[in-house]
């Protein structure tokens, strides 16, 4: 049975959501399970870490906040784009090679527009960077049939234990893999529990530690990663969000009917029921609904 959502505005249930979740013990054992864990879903930009990953077994030479903004669905804050132009450049590149679209950034004190400070940004240049490292071809670096994309295919592969479903395209215009919210909590999973000086770790420290550079100062990732050090989360588009702890607790959260609104509560639900909590994650587990500007109502699992 899936999560139930609602939406309370002045007393009344205004809204619903339904949401599937899944949950492992620092074992991989399963703790929770609510919906159709088991079906192909489109994780989206959950599946960054991945990619990332992908690239650095590719040859990609990137670290810390720089390579947290490589697996980042970004803000668009000035730090972003200045650390996408710097990957650009340590790779001897412009902007003018970047394939995602134009886009206005997340931040609402920018009205900043172009393919830079689109949240993807970050991704690609790391995807251009590697395939320099390679001398690859930079113009086609989206499609399927690209050495880059088939390595980042393979990755995929290898740590959800999972054939991909199926194959799409992202919002951004990269390949986009469908498969199991099983599987994705699998590859997280690998993260943590990597040794010291594998890629995995690598990625996984950088998230840890720089995650503003991972969302923006004041998205709710980030907020989440703060309260629990511990903690490795990247959401994705359409209400997905997938998340790793140190000792090997992990877990995906898929809202069904895409709402961003309803992940937090739901994400907190399933880090709680892993025993993951902190004061910090009351906001995010039960964000208002205003009215006037004020709070008259709040979003809560029921």
């Amino acid at each position: 049975m899936s999560l139930i959502v609602e939406v309370v505005r002045s007393g009344f249930v205004e809204s619903t959501h339904q949401a599937r979740m899944l949950t492992v013990d620092a074992e991989g054992r399963l703790v929770e399970t609510r919906g159709a864990v088991h079906v192909p879903a489109s994780p989206r930009s959950s599946m960054k870490p991945l990619q990332a990953l992908g690239m650095l077994r590719s040859g990609l030479a990137l670290e810390d906040e720089l390579l947290a903004l490589a697996c980042a669905s970004h803000s668009g804050e000035p730090f972003h784009v200045d650390g996408v132009r710097k990957i650009l450049a340590g790779a001897g590149l412009e902007e003018s090679a970047l394939r995602c679209p134009e886009d206005h950034p997340f931040d609402r004190n920018s009205t900043e527009y172009g393919r830079v400070y689109m949240n993807c940004s970050g991704k690609h240049a790391a995807m251009l960077a590697t395939c320099v490292v390679n001398d690859w071809p930079l113009t086609t670096y989206l499609e399927p049939s690209h050495p880059l994309q088939r390595a980042i295919r393979a990755t995929v592969e290898e740590f959800t234990g999972e054939r991909v479903a199926a194959s799409g395209v992202d919002g951004c215009g990269a390949p986009l893999f469908f498969v199991s919210m099983l599987g994705v909590t699998k590859a997280f999973r690998a993260f943590p529990r990597s040794s010291a000086d594998s890629y995995e770790r690598k990625i996984f420290d950088a998230m840890r530690a720089h995650p503003e550079w991972t969302s923006g100062t004041d998205r709710p990732e980030a907020k989440l990663m703060r309260a629990l050090p511990g903690l490795m989360l990247k959401a994705g588009a359409e209400g997905f969000d997938a998340f790793a702890f140190e000792d090997g607790r992990a877990g995906t959260v898929k809202i069904e009917d895409g709402s961003a609104r309803a992940r937090g509560p739901v994400t907190v639900a399933a880090l709680r029921s892993l025993g993951l909590d902190a004061p910090e994650l009351a906001e995010v587990a039960a964000p208002p609904v205003l009215g006037g500007g004020l709070s008259v109502g709040e979003v809560r699992i029921r």
